[in-house]
């Protein structure tokens, strides 16, 4: 029986986008519709959805101030109204992730990371906030670049990629503030972007934008620590031309991980091995557009819907949940300057 969910998706307001637009997916009929603007606001480029809080909070800018804005979802129309926001002098962040400790956010232009501490109304307080420091070989890496930061699977430790510096930095919540509990250093310029954890709480997989790996990491969740355990191509070993790797996404069951190809234009599909949990690669699909900055499994899991930010584009992918292969639909919709998507379960 199918059942119709809603989506969001955060944008650049750079052209002709207004903010966050919801879209919504047909389970049964396998089709995409919209986009609706439910949210005008400047440039929402990630968002982050608390379900069982009916709450969504997103990257903001107004100007020359950036910073994060937090929502109430209306379950029934969908609609999103705003709870309140914090905005500061500066760049606008390009990650956030939710937990027990609050909102913590990491923003690429200023290599920080924020923890904004979020009451039972879902406001935010003004945050705090740490600088890395650092550099790496690579032309984009003149500075530290933070572009992930997100919760461990038990919740206990906060996760984060720093792209300009190489490194996957663990830090905690004490009452001093955030505090360094580790550093795993990886291949100078590779770029870490992006991190997903294994269901098992034992392993993670963490996406190097600059070298398109994966990088298969052994995770100890008493010391917040890492190691690598693999590493794998998300790209043609013939391919030269640039390519940024974008998103990761593992599959609930554990068995399937999926990789975003800008440059390439594809979205990498692998296996987990059961025992080793390392990668094998199934196969490349052409993500159905240009740049696919992001996807997201539908809460199925039997469809994946990729946004491709350059041509502007939510497509819909069937996706076998047995040999985690994907075949694109006739199913897209238009959504400008699209970055990141979302859904709501």
């Amino acid at each position: 029986m199918g059942k119709i969910f809603f989506g969001y998706t955060g944008t650049y307001t750079r052209k002709t986008s207004e903010g966050i637009y919801r879209f919504s997916l047909n389970t049964e009929t396998g089709e995409l519709r919209g986009p609706e603007l439910t949210a005008s606001v400047g440039s929402p480029t990630y968002l982050t959805i608390v379900p069982e809080k009916d709450r969504l909070y997103s990257v903001a800018q107004d100007n020359e101030m950036g910073g994060v804005r937090g929502y109430v979802i209306n379950r029934q129309t969908g609609n999103l109204d705003e709870i309140n926001g914090q905005l500061v002098e500066g760049a606008p962040p390009c990650h956030l992730d939710f937990g027990e400790n609050g909102l913590v956010t990491g923003n690429y232009h200023k290599g920080t990371v924020g923890l904004h501490a979020v009451n039972e109304a879902g406001e935010l307080d003004q945050g705090e906030f740490i600088k890395h420091e650092g550099s790496g070989p690579h032309e984009r890496q003149e500075k530290p670049h933070v572009h992930f930061t997100g919760y461990t699977p038990e919740g206990n430790y906060i996760v984060v990629a720093d792209l300009g510096t190489d490194q996957l930095v663990t830090y905690r919540k004490s009452e001093e503030g955030l505090e360094h509990v580790s550093t795993l250093k990886v291949n100078p310029g590779s770029g870490p972007r992006h991190i997903a954890f294994h269901p098992d709480g034992k392993h993670a997989y963490l996406l190097t934008e600059l070298s398109s790996e994966v990088l298969v990491l052994n995770y100890d969740s008493n010391t917040g620590t890492f190691s690598v355990k693999q590493s794998i191509k998300a790209i043609p070993t013939d391919f030269k031309e640039t390519n940024d790797a974008s998103a990761i996404h593992i599959t609930t069951d554990g068995k399937f991980l999926y990789t975003g190809n800008r440059g390439h234009n594809s979205v990498a599909a692998f296996q987990i091995d059961s025992q080793t949990k390392e990668l094998s690669l199934i196969e490349l699909v052409p993500s159905g557009g240009e740049w696919p900055r992001d996807f997201v499994l539908s809460p199925c899991e039997n469809y994946l819907v990729v946004s491709n930010q350059h041509s502007g584009n939510l497509v819909l992918f069937e996706r076998d949940t047995e040999t985690g292969r994907l075949w694109k639909t006739n199913s897209q919709i238009d959504v400008p300057e699209v970055v990141c998507v979302k859904f709501l379960f």
